[in-house]
């Protein structure tokens, strides 16, 4: 019988519980699924950070830790942790991003703020937002997230650049890679787009320097990571007017201190790590799928490099 450690929380327990089951019976698989297993008996674990785990060390028989979240910085350095090590790659994480990044873009390149904002009997006749095909989009990250919030935009024909660290290809993208490719793909775009992991090669990939290579009055969307970006450089962008609007879904400190400046700032909107979540429907048949293939003696989905460190 397959052992299988839920080591989420609580409150995730109540959520998955019963869709976990469900996908699992679906495989065929003889399992056991529980909050409180033996840790010597356990093949796999359904992780999250924050749960009642955070030493791998007496889990000597499992065959994998299964992430709930597409992030895995907050374990993938773990000095205990010698099990394989998956992250979440989900459709509904997908579309979920998609359509909050799509409606953030939308927003800055259709003006829709100067009308909420403006109902105060002034007709503001003459503001007639340019096409999608006029405008550069950079998009920072193209794994699975970045790339398809990078198609989705190509549909809507604006012109879409993309970086990574290393060579990628996406229908429809230019893409850059590398130090050099990073400066090609953020130079004189209007918007940008952030979708990588957090690991100390991107930390502050926007700085006082990359934020000036952008066209003056640019937009961030950022729902990747709060240490992409450093906070100074992007106050002091804003106040410039290099940057006319920062939309931040992810912070350095969550929940974002009710102090922090970004709060009173009128070039800023604040939202509360809500772009995308792992929805139990469909990442329980993500996790079941995976428990299968290793049962099976297939590879596992989703496998994390820990070098690289996503």
């Amino acid at each position: 019988m397959t052992q299988i450690l839920f080591t989420a929380g609580a409150e995730r327990w109540a959520q998955y519980e019963a869709p976990l089951r469900a996908a699992l019976d679906a495989t065929g698989l003889d399992y056991a699924l529980g909050t409180d297993l033996p840790a010597e008996k356990v093949d796999y674990l359904v992780y999250a950070p924050g749960g009642p785990v955070s030493d791998f060390t007496p889990f000597t028989r499992a065959k994998a830790v299964l992430g709930l979240w597409a992030g895995v910085e907050s374990i993938v350095t773990s000095e205990t942790l010698t099990q394989p090590l998956c992250r979440m790659v989900d459709d509904g994480l997908t579309d979920g991003m998609v359509e909050w990044v799509t409606g953030h873009v939308m927003r800055h390149h259709l003006g829709i703020d100067t009308h909420i904002h403006g109902q105060d009997g002034h007709w503001r006749g003459g503001i007639v937002p340019p096409l999608a095909r006029g405008r550069k989009v950079c998009m920072l990250g193209l794994g699975a997230l970045g790339a398809a919030c990078a198609q989705q935009l190509v549909s809507l024909k604006f012109d879409v650049h993309g970086w990574a660290r290393s060579a990628k290809t996406v229908e429809g993208v230019t893409c850059h890679e590398g130090e050099a490719g990073l400066d090609q793909a953020l130079s004189a775009a209007e918007f940008v787009v952030l979708l990588l992991p957090d690991t100390a090669a991107t930390q502050n990939v926007l700085n006082a320097r990359t934020l000036g290579l952008l066209k003056r009055g640019a937009f961030v969307v950022n729902p990747g990571r709060g240490p992409l970006i450093d906070d100074e450089a992007l106050l002091a962008a804003l106040d410039t007017g290099q940057l006319a609007h920062a939309t931040l879904d992810v912070f350095r400190e969550e929940p974002l201190p009710a102090d922090h400046p970004f709060w009173p700032h009128p070039g800023v909107t604040v939202t509360p790590h809500i772009a995308s979540e792992t929805r139990p429907e469909t990442a329980s048949v993500v996790i079941a799928d995976n428990i299968r293939r290793g049962e099976a003696g297939l590879e596992l989905l989703h496998l994390v490099d820990r070098a690289a460190g996503y």
